[in-house]
């Protein structure tokens, strides 16, 4: 089957984010048919299994064998993902100090003090 367009093409990577927030809106695992409902009903089911496992390799969800298919789970909130996401990032670059240096030249002041509070708390820790 294949699937016509309804309205503009989704952009890199928003469909995974659809797809995050679908299982993020779950209480525990989910799967795959469960997760096509709740993005796109005439989404191809294999479009959001090909999403999952992409998800899954690249660390984001976890997944469980249920039956003959699998359950997903996010393994992060929004958040702790987009952090992970940074963390990867950085991991890339050689020099992390330049890097970091330039991320923390780059913010705007409310940004500035609010890494400065959160930085003294995990001091205190």
């Amino acid at each position: 089957m294949v699937r016509r367009s309804k309205g503009p093409r989704r952009g890199p990577g928003e469909l995974e984010t659809e797809v995050l927030a679908a299982l993020w809106s779950e209480d525990g695992p989910v799967t795959a048919a469960d997760v096509q409902q709740r993005v796109d009903a005439d989404l191809a089911y294999t479009t959001v299994v090909t999403i999952l496992t992409r998800l899954h390799e690249k660390g984001a969800v976890t997944r469980e064998k249920q039956g003959r298919s699998f359950a997903y789970a996010p393994v992060e909130d929004e958040a702790g993902l987009a952090a992970l996401r940074m963390r990867k990032l950085l991991d890339t670059y050689p020099d992390r100090a330049r890097v970091l240096a330039r991320f923390v030249s780059d913010l705007s002041a409310a940004d500035e003090k609010m890494l400065r509070g959160l930085l003294r708390e995990t001091d205190k820790d």
